[in-house]
């Protein structure tokens, strides 16, 4: 794992075992009341900050409402115009995102820091392959990997010029290995937390998986303090495939499901099954493994390490417990009595 500089953000601690899961309103910046209602619908569904676009002056009103509605950390998009980023810190918001370098001259940048300083605000530098300078493009040709992370760092020296170091990072792009070598190539030039993220990851189909090898990639490495899954959908389905994401790569604690792909000697509905199971047992506080298994032959023996599970029979199921048969369940019970046994543990 490597060594990183610790940065507050609200209540939560950058830099620990924990990872972060981000999402941002997709509601008008003008639609106060439509931006409160989904920041509660991301708090409630496990988002644990949330970034909202602040693109004038009327939009900073955005944050009293949701900040008086939801709990979790609110960070305020900037771009170009460093006075929203000033009255933003005034009205209360817990982390700033901006790129230093297109919100004007030194003055500017430094008024910013004075501010985030004075306010205990910590300020997310976001790069991505739209926003790279002229200099650095003609240096490398193109949005490289190398050419984000120097980016990146660049920005952060402007930050660094003032004093200031409650830094988080991002350097996305859509294209999955430049995403992954760029953050990798940052995680050995740098130490304050990263935010990973693929940018315009697409629709909810492909952008999950983009988003599941980009991120998960950085992961398994020990690269990353918070994640965001940025998918063309509502942000809810952002917040799901980020709790996926975690359990995958063994970052998260919660329930975890095995099933099986079935094969023709399964004779029971397995695979809607396994979607109501999955579905039921997705806000269970719990850290234990359920397997939805297809068959007697393999299920028990192939799932001997879950906690409970059922494999499935003609017509019905038996229920096993870490690979010990317990009791057979007729077809239509089979869920009821899983999440019954799921309650017992």
């Amino acid at each position: 794992m490597r060594s990183v500089h610790a940065v507050k953000v609200g209540n939560y601690t950058l830099g620990g075992k924990k990872i972060y899961i981000q999402s941002m309103l997709n509601v008008p910046a003008s639609d106060i009341e439509g931006s409160v209602r989904q920041a509660t619908e991301l708090e409630e569904a496990g988002c644990e900050i949330i970034r909202a676009a602040i693109p004038n002056m009327e939009a900073v009103r955005l944050i009293p409402a949701i900040k008086s509605a939801v709990k979790i950390p609110l960070v305020a998009d900037i771009h170009f115009d460093y006075k929203l980023a000033l009255e933003s810190v005034s009205a209360g918001i817990d982390k700033i995102r901006i790129n230093p370098g297109n919100i004007g001259n030194f003055d500017r940048v430094k008024a910013v820091a004075k501010v985030c300083t004075e306010k205990n605000v910590p300020i997310r530098i976001g790069v991505n392959s739209g926003s790279l300078e002229k200099d650095i493009l003609a240096k490398y040709g193109s949005p490289t990997a190398e050419a984000l992370c120097e980016s990146a760092l660049r920005h952060a020296e402007l930050l660094e010029r003032c004093d200031f170091h409650d830094i988080v990072i991002s350097i996305k792009s859509s294209d999955v290995p430049t995403m992954i070598k760029g953050y990798r190539l940052l995680a050995e030039q740098t130490d304050y937390p990263l935010h990973l993220g693929v940018t315009e990851a697409g629709t909810k189909r492909m952008g999950i998986i983009k988003s599941a090898v980009g991120i998960g990639s950085l992961l398994a490495d020990g690269i990353g303090e918070t994640i965001r899954v940025s998918l063309t959908a509502d942000p809810v389905e952002e917040i799901y495939a980020a709790k996926d994401i975690l359990s995958a790569v063994g970052r998260s604690s919660g329930v975890k499901l095995v099933s099986c792909p079935t094969c023709g000697r399964t004779k029971i509905d397995l695979i809607s099954l396994a979607e109501k199971v999955e579905e039921s047992i997705r806000y269970i506080d719990k850290d234990i493994t359920v397997a939805v298994m297809g068959c007697v032959v393999n299920g028990p023996g192939e799932a001997r390490e879950a906690d409970v599970g059922i494999a499935g029979g003609d017509g019905c199921a038996v229920l096993f417990r870490k690979g010990e048969v317990v009791r057979k369940i007729p077809e239509d019970d089979i869920l009821a009595e899983l999440l019954k046994e799921i309650e017992k543990l």
